[in-house]
């Protein structure tokens, strides 16, 4: 795979939550802690900013063209034409000190969101949103939810926890959004890479981003590691397939790092981008919204 070169002068706190808008040629991403969601061309012109005030975890679109938002304990729409929004569920369930993760749309129609507990504790959980606006809980006691992705026929899920260092697989029911048991297909270690956000490619393999070892990992369908890219800095948050037939890779990164480790590499908080060995999976929108 060609090296990763960084897609603008832009660095971000948090950068997270990359995805794909291919009727607008963006990329959106979110920057956690400072609360922004951000519009990129592929050359790398930024032709959208938005604040919010709050952390913003995850984003993802729907057929309408609006955005699906993970605020801090809220999940809204959000109209990037015109900055209107309205709330769709809160989360009033988690602990104090919770907030949204990492979410993304299935393709059983639904956004599918976790959270995470800042100091680690397993306290946090996986929710679905169908559209008819109602929230359930599908995994509790986790610790740092991210990594969701499903596989190409939709009847996989994937899940990492961050803080404890796993991912799992479900099977899935695309009708319902049902999930079966959980399934441990891979444990990494902080030298390995800590696995953070995550994409699908089409051969349904597993794009994690090593978050603590500045490296992307592909898994296969069962976690075997396949391939190891590193990157040129020290912590991705996670991979998204776009461009034309999603042969594109970007990357998102934070900078929430000690000093010693920050200072060592000028692209930490980059979006990084290269062309892709394979093509990515499509990710659904969420229809009717």
């Amino acid at each position: 795979m060609t090296s990763f070169e960084p897609l603008s002068t832009l660095r971000l706190v948090l950068g997270e939550s990359p995805i794909w808008d291919a009727r607008r040629g963006v990329i959106f991403v979110c920057d956690i802690t400072a609360g922004r969601v951000l519009a990129i061309e592929l050359d790398g012109r930024m032709v959208g900013d938005w604040t919010f005030g709050v952390p913003v975890g995850a984003l993802s679109l729907c057929d309408s063209g609006r955005l699906v938002v993970a605020l801090d304990r809220k999940i809204i729409l959000f109209d990037p034409e015109n900055g209107g929004s309205h709330t769709l569920a809160l989360v009033e369930a988690e602990p104090e000190g919770n907030r949204l993760n990492d979410g993304k749309v299935g393709p059983d129609n639904a956004f599918w969101v976790g959270s995470m507990n800042p100091d680690g504790r397993p306290v946090a959980a996986l929710y679905r949103l169908g559209t008819d606006g109602r929230l359930e809980r599908r995994k509790a006691g986790l610790r740092v939810s991210n990594g969701l992705a499903w596989s190409p026929d939709g009847r996989r899920l994937y899940h990492s926890d961050s803080a404890g260092c796993w991912i799992e697989t479900h099977d899935f029911d695309v009708l319902t959004g049902a999930i079966g048991p959980a399934r441990r297909l891979v444990e990494q270690d902080e030298a390995q890479g800590r696995p953070d956000g995550a994409a699908m490619d089409i051969e349904g393999c597993y794009w994690s981003a090593g978050v603590s070892a500045g490296r992307l990992n592909r898994f296969d369908a069962d976690g075997r590691l396949l391939a190891t890219f590193p990157v040129p800095l020290a912590a991705p948050t996670m991979p998204c397939f776009c461009g034309p037939n999603l042969e594109t890779l970007v990357l998102t990164s934070h900078r929430h790092l000690p000093a010693e480790r920050l200072s060592t590499n000028p692209l930490n908080g980059a979006v990084l981008i290269a062309p892709a060995p394979v093509a990515g999976a499509p990710i659904p929108r969420m229809r009717g919204l």
